[in-house]
């Protein structure tokens, strides 16, 4: 790495977030402050500029020397179902001349549409840089390059997992550090720490692949037998895979440039550690981290150099996003235990703060700018400008994050798409503090059916599958009965009787949907299903889809052992059924057209949907990391 390395104007994106046709929203991030700039929209047919504005007066945060986070809205009359083309005129410098590899064959300028439809979506979740699947939105960006605009998908849905926080690969993360040093990213203090401030942190001997040994413990008390066992510390965060679990903001931050862009890769040298004989804080590395240095190093550089497919993929297709587990943390919230043994140690409530502010200003911002004030971004302008020595600004930044509850969202197309929070709105345990929350609670479900009455078709963005695998659900429970549901991670709708019973309700509601299609990710393996209510003769129809992940796959033989018992003692007309709580449910599972009887899908994949004007799926598919397309038919039981 030079010693004076010339930075990219733009770090990462532009990502096209949300289109209508009254509000356009561009996120990037550039290197230096936007002294002058202009954001120019054109009409494609006859190259008309239609519409400019100034990017100067565009709310902005400054994370860092060299970082400048810009999350621009226009608002106006724009065009809808018409070819556009956007540019980004930043410094006297254009968007087109910086970065042509964004372009598609024949294209002036990045092109889209503003649809006022959502009848043609790709989803999926769940993606891992360092795990040896493929990335299937590498494919998403190709088979796009090849259609007609008219016939590109109306948005791309990211239910969740954009980063894996907890799950940091050693290369990964010592390019993330590289980046906090090239931008000059912000540094922080911490209290009660086993470190003092980032920068210690980052010089420890144990910052690489020893995380686990810093992170914060707890005494667990909450399993029956601690009454009579002497007291137990246990991990707060308790991923298996979290010996490099990111801590500092700029961590988290730097992160989401890495995985989004490959702008900041041409600066990183992956043979930085290799280079210094594999010692850090003037420790060795262990034999083993080095060889799994190795293998992460090659699976690094295979991600990175799909980077700028995936880039141009979200250039042009309007791009939403929802968090899940792995954006913050493995646990994050599971139990009323563990969020009160999170948020009473001050480290831990620092890291996971960390991350939600992350979060709001890669990801939730650009779904609904209008859902944030003026009060968080005055806050966050006061963290961005303070000194590190002085943690007031972090902390009450952090503090309202934790008590904000509008990262839920609407997108107002036909059908609506209803986008779910499920990780801070819980419905806590009242009878144990070991038993999985409820992914909503009471109040934030009757929100939702709100969101749903009088409307004829609707698709539901949960992260967690809200029918999922019943035998894996089953599972969970055993778990949780045993007192362990962080073992394997006991996280579904029907965990908790309030939320699954309201939920149930919901869609036997007379006034709901007639057509609801689910899209979740996060269980890393692909299914359809259809539901039917098994007492009502004009039962709504319901779908589940699910689709993960986009880089990461589900552990085998396991899975299979899982698909085969689930479909072997949990058919639709199964008795066990009526021992759940889906029993005023009957579920079809759709087979995939592929060999073998296995209907779940173990393959990264990125999920495509087409609906028909009354909503049903016309099609439901997944296009996988090496470029084939896997259908789910209809059953003839359901149709």
């Amino acid at each position: 790495m030079s010693d004076t390395p010339s930075l990219p104007l733009i770090l990462a994106g532009p990502i096209l977030r949300k289109t209508t046709s009254s509000e356009l929203v561009l996120w990037f991030v550039t290197s230096a402050p936007i002294v002058e700039g202009e954001f120019q929209l054109y009409a494609d047919a006859d190259q008309a500029l239609i519409y400019q504005a100034s990017l100067s007066s565009q709310p902005s945060m400054t994370v860092g020397q060299h970082a400048h986070v810009v999350c621009a809205q226009f608002k106006g009359a724009f065009p809808a179902n018409v070819a556009l083309s956007y540019d980004l005129i930043i410094n006297n410098q254009s968007l087109v001349a910086l970065m042509p590899s964004l372009l598609y064959v024949d294209e002036v300028r990045p092109t889209f549409r503003i649809s006022h439809k959502a009848d043609y979506l790709l989803h999926g979740s769940c993606r891992n840089p360092h795990h040896s699947s493929k990335d299937a939105l590498i494919q998403a960006d190709l088979k796009v390059e090849k259609q007609p605009l008219e016939a590109r998908p109306d948005m791309l849905m990211m239910s969740g997992d954009q980063i894996y926080a907890d799950h940091v690969a050693g290369p990964m993360l010592d390019a993330i550090h590289q980046v906090c040093e090239l931008l000059g990213l912000k540094q922080e203090t911490f209290s009660d720490a086993p470190i003092a401030n980032s920068q210690a942190l980052y010089a420890h001997p144990r910052c690489y692949y020893q995380r686990d040994r810093l992170l914060p413990s707890y005494i667990d008390d909450s399993h029956w037998l601690s009454r009579w066992l002497p007291a137990r510390y246990s991990p707060i965060f308790s991923s298996r895979e979290c010996e490099n679990h990111l801590i500092t903001f700029a961590e988290f931050f730097a992160m989401y440039l890495l995985v989004w862009s490959p702008s900041l890769w041409q600066l990183i040298n992956l043979d930085r550690l290799a280079d210094r004989g594999f010692q850090h804080g003037n420790q060795p590395l262990a034999k083993s981290d080095i060889a799994l240095w190795h293998k992460e190093k090659h699976e690094i550089q295979q991600f990175v150099a799909g980077l700028p497919n995936v880039q141009r993929l979200m250039a042009h297709i309007p791009t939403y996003m929802i968090f899940d587990d792995h954006d913050i943390t493995d646990d994050w919230n599971l139990t009323v235990g563990w969020e009160k043994a999170a948020l009473d140690n001050p480290f831990s409530k620092r890291i996971i703060g960390n991350g939600l502010i992350a979060y709001w200003l890669c990801q939730g911002w650009g779904n609904e700018p209008d859902n944030f004030g003026h009060e968080l971004l005055d806050l966050a302008h006061r963290f961005a400008q303070s000194d590190h020595q002085h943690n007031q600004s972090h902390d009450d930044l952090i503090r309202y994050l934790y008590h904000f509850e509008q990262w839920h969202y609407t997108v107002n197309s036909q059908p609506k798409v209803v986008v779910l929070d499920t990780r801070t709105r819980r419905w806590r345990s009242e009878s144990r503090m070991n038993k999985p929350s409820g992914l909503m609670d009471w109040e934030a479900l009757i929100e939702f059916q709100q969101q749903l009455m009088h409307q004829d078709k609707v698709i539901v963005v949960s992260a967690a599958p809200m029918f999922g695998v019943k035998f894996i659900e089953a599972l969970q429970k055993s778990m949780t009965l045993l007192g362990q549901p962080l073992l394997i991670d006991a996280e579904n709708w029907m965990a908790h009787p309030g939320s699954a019973n309201t939920l149930l309700s919901i869609f036997t509601h007379t006034k709901t949907p007639t057509n609801f299609v689910i899209l979740s990710g996060d269980v890393h393996y692909s299914f359809a299903y259809d539901i039917k209510l098994r007492f009502r003769k004009s039962s709504p129809n319901i779908y589940q889809i699910t689709c993960s992940g986009f880089k990461n796959q589900f552990p085998e033989p396991l899975l299979g052992i899982c698909d085969h018992i689930d479909r072997a003692i949990y058919s639709p007309r199964s008795p066990l059924n009526y021992l759940t709580k889906r029993k005023r449910l009957k579920v079809f599972k759709r087979d995939p057209d592929t060999q073998g009887e296995r209907r779940l899908v173990n393959s990264s994949a990125v999920g495509e949907l087409k609906l028909d004007p009354h909503g049903k799926p016309q099609e439901i598919a997944i296009l996988t990391g090496e470029g084939k397309s896997i259908y789910f038919p209809p059953t003839q039981e359901s149709l």
